[in-house]
């Protein structure tokens, strides 16, 4: 929960930095255009050593082929109930939402793809919205499973909190998860997580090669 305070700061931060000026990075020409692109880069490469660290030839010892269910129906779910929310809604379409839905709950990576990919068709301001979307329905994904995990392998499973949790689930969710369904789970929440990670930039940059 803390780790998602401090991010949830750093981005109204930056928010404040843009809006005034004081962050100006079109100032640096073509280099700060890219230069969100070079620190996500830094950001996986980061996230690979993390999951490098893990025993992970002994976690994908007790993977079973079932337990690939488990990511398809996360990323099937999420796309399906993110086309459904776009009947609700009149200023963005089937395919804007299934963008923004994509993101698994990975709001770095899934916000910067959008703000990037849609520009051109949609314009500076309008993709900027939509990656500024993104970025915070992926973090209350992310806060929704910190806060409901209890409930949510009470009543659903312990298979549930690993759905919701999308591609956090080997990462920052990963201790809740293993504390309300218990250690059991931790191959399947490293399997879930890990492909459900992998299908972001593929998913994102699809449904935005349709906006």
């Amino acid at each position: 929960m803390k780790g998602t305070i401090i991010v949830i700061a750093v981005f109204a931060a930056g928010c404040i930095a843009g809006w005034s000026g004081l962050a100006d990075l079109s100032r640096l020409g073509k280099l700060g255009e890219e230069a969100p692109m070079y620190i996500l880069y830094m950001l996986i490469f980061f996230v690979g050593i993390s999951m490098g660290r893990q025993n992970l030839k002994n976690i994908f010892r007790s993977v079973h082929p079932g337990m690939f269910l488990l990511p398809v129906m996360t990323v099937a779910g999420s796309l399906v109930f993110s086309a459904a929310v776009s009947l609700l809604l009149a200023r963005w379409n089937v395919v804007e939402c299934l963008a923004v839905g994509s993101g698994m709950g990975y709001y770095s990576l899934s916000s910067v793809l959008i703000s990037q990919y849609c520009e051109l068709p949609l314009g500076a301001q309008v993709a900027a919205e939509l990656g500024t979307i993104a970025l915070l329905s992926n973090i209350f994904r992310e806060l929704f499973t910190l806060v409901a995990a209890p409930l949510l392998s009470r009543y659903f499973g312990p298979f549930a909190t690993i759905a919701s949790a999308g591609a956090t689930a080997m990462d920052v969710c990963l201790p809740v998860i293993l504390r309300t369904s218990g250690s059991n789970v931790l191959p399947a929440a490293i399997l879930s997580g890990f492909l459900t990670d992998f299908s972001v930039p593929f998913l994102v940059s699809f449904f935005c090669s349709f906006v």
